[in-house]
């Protein structure tokens, strides 16, 4: 018969059965008939030496390595359930506690790592929500096609960069920057067309106008076929733009129409102009009697004069237009001599006026008359603040008498 043997943890009977003892009490975890008792214990603990070294090596893959959380509760409830039924002798309860332990770390890591996701989670739909108000400014603003296409493409490459967020925010956010796409692309088409049809009225009216244009060519309105051609050079101008071979086509023919004619006129006013040189002279002439009237000193003797001049200057006729605008300059001067003559003459003669410059000038002569004596006398009784106000009032009506004084000569000048 096999003689008992025990251990901390276990114990081999008298009948070859092996046990070992937990928390919970004694169970059998085999037998042992083939030679002395503590070779069985040894070979049960060789057992729990297994446990403890798989133990060992899950706690540092999980404490050193990127396990995952499900990975690492499986093989926790696998070891647990090894432990649970292990045919070992040892301390399964401490294999067990270390195997809480390392749970409850699985359960903070699990709690860090669905933290961080909700951060992500909540950055990344902040940066699919900017993409989306971009996409959607650009859809309902830009107009500068070609730069907004490629924006949009890249922002749908940010989109696909960025990290996935909760499904139903996923899928309103992704419909609305779909919707902010065919917007854009549906505002672009409308553009262009509008753009074809745009064009195509600028043609037709550019069309009509070329036809006006050469229908003047020959004219010799000089004067009104001229202001015509403005006026259809303005049209021009807000008729747009056609297409552009087209738009150079009618450009080429309304210019080649319009230099026509002003070509025409240009030769016309040349030939006219070389008729009216002899006019140069004979009103350089006139001009030169004329500025012997300045400067006036017989108002109405200068008047006489000059309305002679100025009729002997209409009887003359025109000038070439190079030389008008020389001569009627000169003329002119002399007139605003004369006229400024009558003026000054006129005021030095008018008796209202001269009654209102001598009254001034009585009035101012009392008034300082009057300070001269407050002044003397406050000089007597030494009140130096009346003397300042009387010499300050006195200073100003002396300086007024004097311009009041010129006003007064020129009446009797």
């Amino acid at each position: 018969m096999v003689s008992s043997a025990t251990d901390p943890f276990g114990r081999v009977d008298e009948n070859g059965t092996v046990y070992v003892k937990t928390a919970e009490g004694e169970r059998v975890v085999g037998s042992w008939q083939a030679g002395a008792p503590e070779e069985a214990l040894a070979y049960f603990r060789r057992k729990y030496d297994a446990l403890v070294t798989e133990v060992e090596l899950l706690e540092q893959r999980v404490r050193t390595t990127d396990l995952s959380p499900a990975q690492a509760e499986q093989s926790i409830a696998r070891l647990r359930e090894s432990v649970a039924n292990a045919h070992a002798v040892g301390d399964l309860d401490a294999l067990v506690r270390r195997l809480d332990v390392l749970g409850e770390l699985v359960d903070k890591r699990r709690e860090e790592i669905r933290a961080q996701r909700e951060q992500a989670r909540a950055e990344a739909r902040l940066v699919k929500e900017r993409i989306v108000a971009e996409a959607e400014r650009i859809a309902a603003e830009e107009t500068h096609w070609k730069n907004g296409g490629e924006r949009l493409r890249q922002l749908v490459e940010e989109w696909k960069a960025a990290d996935r967020i909760d499904r139903p925010t996923e899928t309103a956010l992704w419909k609305r920057l779909s919707a902010a796409r065919n917007a854009f692309s549906k505002r672009r088409k409308a553009y262009f067309a509008s753009l074809e049809s745009q064009r195509e009225q600028a043609r037709q009216e550019k069309e009509r106008l070329v036809a006006e244009a050469e229908a003047m060519v020959d004219s010799t309105d000089w004067s009104g076929t001229a202001a015509a051609y403005r006026e259809l050079m303005r049209r021009w101008k807000a008729a747009g733009r056609a297409a552009r071979d087209v738009e150079e086509e009618l450009w080429a023919r309304f210019k080649a129409a319009q230099d026509a004619f002003f070509a025409a006129r240009a030769a016309a006013y040349a030939e006219r102009d070389a008729e009216l040189r002899g006019n140069v002279e004979l009103k350089e002439q006139i001009l030169t009697e004329a500025e012997r009237l300045l400067p006036v000193r017989d108002v109405r003797q200068a008047r006489q004069a000059l309305r002679s001049i100025q009729e002997r200057w209409e009887a003359v006729g025109p000038v070439p237009r190079d030389s008008r605008d020389r001569l009627e300059n000169r003329l002119r001067k002399i007139e605003d001599a004369v006229r400024a003559a009558e003026e000054a003459e006129w005021r030095r003669t008018n008796p209202e006026a001269r009654a209102r410059a001598e009254a001034t000038v009585t009035q101012l002569r009392s008034s300082i008359a009057q300070l001269e004596e407050r002044l003397a006398k406050a000089r007597q009784a030494g009140d130096d603040k009346e003397i300042q106000e009387v010499e300050e009032a006195l200073s100003a009506r002396r300086a007024w008498l004097q311009e009041a004084e010129r006003t007064l000569a020129e009446f009797t000048g």
